[in-house]
């Protein structure tokens, strides 16, 4: 694992995403999301996603919808 990973797994080296659901949506693309690890700030830039939406985070970046 390279210096700046913390965890067991490095999310940014790796291919894992993880499913967060989105509470806030903040200006400049940005969002809040409740995460297993607590509430993140996540782009959600690539993405059509709403208040309530659950999405796929990778390395800070929202990825998918998924459907519900």
């Amino acid at each position: 694992m390279s210096d700046h990973c913390t965890g067991e797994v490095c999310v940014t080296c790796s291919d894992t995403a993880v499913r967060a659901r989105i509470t806030a949506v903040l200006d400049d693309g940005l969002a809040l999301v409740d995460t297993e690890a607590g509430p993140e700030r996540v782009s959600v830039a690539l993405v059509d996603a709403d208040v309530g939406d659950v999405v796929l985070v990778h390395a800070g970046e929202a990825i998918a919808v998924v459907p519900s």
